[in-house]
């Protein structure tokens, strides 16, 4: 029963076979082998048009070198307040964009507010020197919480952003499962709304190490493979990361896979709902999910086997667990199974 994080997840078969496949004999480097450009150009089928791409070993150097890709003198990055990049990245970002500042914005969910992403923005005057430069918005999708932006609110943000010369990024670490939970294609989940810059994740969804950073417009690429060289992103054997894309993106593996670990969540989230120990902390539709449970249940099920990690309240929000409760994140992966579900709902029963 773990449940502590999709990171935790091996490599799916798949992934495994075509990294075999591709192991022998010699192929260019540093990302001009056959394989690649195969794949770059999968890349542009799945997003209808041509994008420019580019392959890293980990969504922390996705985002950072996106961000460094856009950065100007005293740069802001706008972000949710409980966004990865400001929480989890250890401070990542502002060392790859040689000194960007990240600036927290609040919104329910763990989404940004429109209203108080246009007041923060705001705050910066083009003629205000000290204050620095705003130069982009990250939107997590899904986010922090496991919940999702709608085509809608996408386009609101970008609409926003663009309006002062912003660049819009999507950190999309679970790109996959939230394509998947949203019904969208690629196209309309990002350029179609207004994206400019997507952090494509896959590892979590069944790679061994396979990242990828997406400009929709290839003109504002061409910097980039400098930065990503100067990142220390740009490996010989660009290869290896190439064939985990060919089978992850194969008769649309990645979105079975995303689908798999969806659906597990949505088994989990009924036995929440049916145990009278355990309530969702909110109400999220991917493979992640959060619970409320007596604390000496959680200590229990740790005892039983099952692995989770505690997890912090949104900021704001008070009175969402009692003294002796604990909120906790459970998620899912492409290879949880249903036995694992059964086994953790019929303990919290």
């Amino acid at each position: 029963m773990i449940f502590a994080s999709d990171n935790w997840s091996g490599a799916h078969p798949a992934i495994n076979s075509a990294l075999s496949a591709h192991g022998d004999g010699m192929a260019a480097a540093y990302g001009a082998s056959d394989l690649d450009k195969t794949v770059e150009r999968r890349f542009d089928e799945i997003f209808e048009r041509e994008v420019a791409v580019f392959f890293v070993g980990t969504g922390t150097a996705a985002n950072s070198l996106a961000f460094a890709a856009v950065n100007r003198p005293g740069g802001v990055v706008l972000c949710h307040r409980e966004a990865h990049v400001i929480e989890d990245e250890c401070g990542a970002p502002e060392f790859f964009t040689h000194g960007a500042r990240l600036a927290p914005i609040d919104g329910a969910d763990g989404k940004i507010d429109p209203l108080n992403l246009q007041r923060e923005i705001a705050r910066f005057k083009p003629d205000f020197v000290h204050a620095g430069q705003p130069m982009a918005v990250t939107i997590s999708q899904p986010g922090e919480a496991g919940t999702l932006y709608s085509g809608d609110e996408i386009e609101t943000i970008a609409r926003i952003a663009h309006a002062r010369g912003l660049t819009l990024h999507m950190d999309g670490a679970r790109f996959a499962n939230g394509l998947v939970a949203t019904g969208l294609t690629p196209a309309e989940m990002t350029w179609k709304r207004g994206v400019d810059i997507l952090s494509f994740g896959a590892t979590k969804n069944g790679c061994w190490c396979a990242e990828a950073v997406v400009f929709f417009d290839p003109d504002k690429a061409r910097q980039f493979p400098y930065i990503r060289k100067r990142g220390a992103q740009l490996f010989s054997k660009t290869r290896f990361v190439a064939a985990q894309f060919m089978a992850y993106l194969e008769d649309d593996l990645w979105l079975d896979l995303a689908g798999h670990a969806n659906r597990m969540a949505d088994r989990l989230r009924a036995g929440i709902d049916a145990s009278p120990h355990a309530r969702q902390a909110w109400e999220t539709h991917t493979n992640e999910s959060f619970a409320i449970l007596d604390s000496g249940l959680a200590e229990t099920l740790r005892g039983k086997g099952a692995v989770f990690y505690d997890w912090n309240p949104p900021h704001g929000v008070h009175d969402l667990v009692g003294d002796d409760e604990t909120l906790v994140r459970l998620v899912t992966s492409w290879s949880t199974a249903e036995a694992e579900i059964d086994r953790f709902c019929d303990l919290i029963a």
